[in-house]
């Protein structure tokens, strides 16, 4: 959901008018993101760079979830290998 409250949306019009204060509210977290509208309809978000770190570290953790998951539903396909096993194997390629 891009808008939770009316005062989120500004016009690029006023984006440009007001480009400092509405960086300084971002910034000092008085205000958590602007939905920048043009031609009526929304087109850029602005968030603090902290907010956007934090997005991008949630969508990475996600990304890394959902490989892992991938990989623990092939898990049945995958031939284990006892610990013994592997220090043979090793103990071979060294030689």
């Amino acid at each position: 959901m891009l808008l939770e409250r009316a005062d989120q949306a500004i016009s690029s019009t006023d984006l440009q008018k007001n480009a400092r204060l509405l960086l300084d509210r971002i910034a000092s977290q008085e205000q958590d993101r602007y939905v920048v509208i043009r031609d009526n309809r929304p087109t850029a978000v602005m968030l603090s760079t902290s907010n956007y770190e934090a997005l991008m570290d949630e969508l990475e953790d996600l990304r890394i979830e959902a490989v892992a998951r991938e990989r623990l539903s092939s898990i049945g396909q995958i031939q284990l290998v006892s610990h013994a096993d592997m220090l043979v194997r090793i103990g071979d390629a060294e030689e």
